[in-house]
């Protein structure tokens, strides 16, 4: 369930960890490493757009296309979106199809489930209620909820960046069990809760990073309190009318429908045979059957995504996913100050060098940005403010049946496509990011 690892915990709904290294690593990579590597898929040197001093290139579309078109029939995929855009260059790529049985290509428009991009939503919603004075990232959780233990020493800036110990309810058996035998259920906000707040914290807060759906969900619940409003109208209010997200929602807990047009999601995992470390990838008897086409995969489009909630509930377009993610870089929803708080807050998620994590943002090499999946979907979305750069993808069959995230994967085999010098090994960082989130669960 990771681009170039398998999934574990920052993009999926369940466990986007890989995908996050991975991209990372492309772009710290592809930054690190010469425009020309052997490794590049391009039959000839990129060359540099605009001045000599650019770190970014001149799109190889043909090479580029290559890269999606492999990467896409390797992982299976039925449909995928990329776009990269640049302040002179532009490049799109609509592979497949909608859905299985019809030749509908997507578009950019196309409306799929992000997943944990959404928390990107959720985190700045909380730091504009910064901006406004109605709470401090230093404030304790037990200020808004006395029923979270040991909320006297967990501070909203650490559920913000994952560093809170609170344990991740996507993690539980009890869930996982659910979402295969019932995947119609609709969940509330403080079932998640209470399912995470029923185990034992990973640490002391913080004193080590843990990617939890719980963060976040409580996150929301917090809020709501302090708006006095609904989630989804709190997005509505705050990001999706001042941004003119048109193809953006936030669905209620009870709708399982997607706005047209729309592609479907597919998956050939379980929930419950891929829980854990080193479960991701199905057996091999499974992938053999997938291979010789005598297994099908799931259709999970109406699957209620009720249980990731301000986690992963958001459904949107790759055009306003690329539009969010330059206002999340470039801080226009927040003031000068907090958007500084934001981006310094971000710590790596594994050790030095690997990719960061800050108050409801990624850093992925020279990118910001998030990384989401939930079954059936997988998206990824970063900018670069330094250079004007941003890379949306996504796909509609995840994980891939050898547990890899297909968006993130396709993301960081086109960062050397985007930089020439060294800027950041994005690609692992994208691969980091995903190891060190994981999907959700």
């Amino acid at each position: 369930m990771n681009p170039f690892g398998k999934s574990t915990s920052f993009h999926n709904v369940k466990t986007s960890k890989v995908a996050v290294a991975c991209i990372a690593t492309a772009l710290l990579l592809s930054a690190c490493s010469s425009a020309t590597d052997s490794e590049s898929p391009s039959s000839s040197p990129p060359t540099s757009a605009g001045s000599a001093d650019s770190a970014v290139l001149s799109f190889d579309s043909a090479a580029m296309d290559s890269v999606v078109s492999e990467k896409a029939e390797e992982f299976r995929e039925i449909a995928m979106v990329v776009m990269i855009t640049t302040p002179t260059q532009k490049y799109v790529n609509t592979w497949g199809s909608v859905r299985e049985g019809v030749n509908e290509p997507p578009t950019l428009d196309t409306k799929v489930r992000v997943g944990s991009n959404t928390k990107t939503w959720t985190g700045t919603a909380i730091l504009q209620l910064v901006d406004e004075g109605k709470v401090a990232v230093t404030d304790p959780v037990s200020k808004f909820r006395p029923d979270v233990p040991n909320g006297d020493n967990i501070t909203i800036g650490d559920l913000l960046d994952m560093r809170s110990g609170l344990y991740n309810y996507t993690e539980t058996l009890e869930l996982n069990r659910a979402l295969d035998e019932q995947p119609e259920r609709v969940w509330t906000p403080e079932e998640l809760l209470a399912m995470g707040l029923s185990q034992p914290p990973y640490f002391a807060p913080d004193t080590g990073y843990h990617y939890s759906n719980t963060n976040t969900v409580l996150l929301g619940l917090i809020a709501e309190q302090l708006d006095g409003k609904p989630i989804q109208q709190i997005f509505a209010d705050r990001f999706f009318g001042p941004l003119a997200l048109a193809g953006t929602s936030f669905p209620a807990n009870t709708d399982t429908s997607i706005p047209t047009p729309f592609a479907d999601g597919y998956t050939y995992s379980g929930n419950v045979e891929t829980l854990g470390e080193g479960k991701e990838a199905l057996p091999q008897s499974r992938l053999d059957a997938i291979t010789a086409g005598t297994e099908k995969p799931t259709n999970t489009t109406r699957h209620n995504p009720s249980w990731t909630w301000s986690a992963g509930q958001g459904i949107s377009t790759a055009n306003d996913m690329a539009t969010w993610v330059k206002a999340l870089g470039t801080g226009s929803l927040l003031s000068p100050a907090t958007q500084e708080l934001r981006l310094n807050s971000v710590q790596p998620t594994d050790g030095e060098g690997s990719a960061g994590y800050g108050y409801g943002i990624a850093q992925m090499g020279p990118m910001y940005g998030h990384i989401g999946e939930l079954p059936g979907y997988n998206s990824f979305m970063g900018y670069d403010p330094v250079n004007d750069v941003t890379l949306v993808v996504w796909g509609n069959l995840a994980p891939t049946a050898d547990g890899f995230a297909p968006a993130s994967a396709v993301a960081a085999a086109l960062v050397p496509f985007i930089y020439g010098k060294p800027a950041q090994d994005t690609s692992d960082d994208i691969t980091d990011t995903e190891d060190a989130n994981g999907e959700g669960k």
